[in-house]
């Protein structure tokens, strides 16, 4: 079955989200390792609105599915640009993204979805982006320059050739407010985080993205000043630990059936199994896509998307990843 050029496809099955059916109209070396891709609708027309932040799906010969970050103006609605990092220890996404995706190519990915939303109404924000985490933060800097909030963007990469979106970021509306941090350059041009948090404008809110080390630096250092509420993060990937992993139940509040989860295997994996769908993304806990109402029970939360405000009501949890610290979960789909 064709699917519309710009529109959702047709039919989806229970538990699968609809896609969109894209074209890619350019593609570029970004930095090194780093490739930038815009994609559009395949009749010309305008593309399902987007939110700062926001992330889309992308659907992957072998059924493989990677998240990428938008990186471009929200206002935009003819295109969205992502960047893509070359992962030399991944499964083979991001390669099949660099050596064989070209331009005039179909593709297909999700909706926009947002586990990082920017609070608008802020009198300041702090924007911190590390490597290829500048993606949702660039976003977020076009639309707090057309919004004329007053911000803060600080960019850190390992050098000068691995710096994606440099001149873009020099020639914007918001050029005056970005400073660059490299790696290998002079000290005294380095990002200090215990300076920069320090000190928290009244009502400001700080916003990180980039790899492990670098945003558990960023929120080591924010701890001190910084209100959990007021500090957002996203994380590329979730090393789930697995040890001390116990059995417990899940019971479907809607039929009252219950499955084990045994150590070692998930609970989406289990529902799967017995015809259960629920919808799923990443399955490391990072995108949020799979958030599940918890009725009763108090889950082992994994993920790395719920706020500590979210996982101290108990109430939401994230199947793909999460557990529980009791015997039994009460789950509404």
């Amino acid at each position: 079955m064709a699917l519309p050029a710009a529109g959702l496809q047709p039919g989806a099955a229970p538990g699968q989200a609809q896609r969109l059916r894209l074209h890619v109209a350019g593609k570029q070396h970004a930095a090194e390792g780093i490739a930038a891709f815009d994609l559009i609708a395949g009749d010309g027309g305008e593309l399902p609105a987007f939110i700062a932040g926001s992330h889309i799906d992308i659907h992957l010969p072998g059924g493989l599915t990677r998240q990428y970050s938008l990186r471009n103006n929200p206002a935009e609605r003819h295109r969205y640009c992502i960047g893509v990092l070359r992962e030399v220890a991944g499964r083979g996404g991001s390669a099949h993204m660099h050596d064989h995706l070209k331009v005039g190519d179909r593709i297909e990915t999700s909706l926009p979805r947002n586990a990082f939303a920017l609070e608008e109404g802020a009198p300041f924000s702090l924007l911190l982006a590390g490597g290829i985490g500048i993606t949702p933060i660039l976003s977020m800097a076009h639309r707090l320059s057309a919004l004329g909030r007053d911000f803060a963007f600080h960019y850190s990469a390992r050098s000068a050739a691995r710096m994606a979106f440099r001149g873009e970021m020099e020639a914007s509306a918001f050029a005056d407010k970005v400073h660059f941090h490299l790696d290998d350059g002079p000290p005294e041009q380095k990002l200090n985080l215990a300076d920069l948090l320090a000190h928290r404008p009244v009502g400001a809110h700080l916003y990180a993205c980039g790899p492990g080390g670098f945003l558990d630096a960023v929120i080591g250092a924010a701890k001190v000043l910084w209100p959990s509420e007021a500090v957002h993060r996203e994380y590329f990937a979730n090393a789930t630990p697995t040890t001390g992993d116990r059995p417990f139940r899940v019971t479907l509040v809607g039929d009252g059936r219950s499955f084990d989860i045994a150590p070692g295997r998930s609970i989406v994996e289990v529902l799967r199994e017995n015809g259960i769908e629920i919808q799923v993304s990443c399955e490391q806990g990072i995108c949020g896509t799979c958030v599940t109402r918890v009725v009763s029970g108090v889950p082992d939360h994994r993920d790395l998307v719920l706020t500590d405000r979210q996982r101290a009501a108990g109430d939401r949890m994230t199947p793909c990843c999460s557990r529980a610290l009791t015997d039994e979960l009460v789950l509404e789909l």
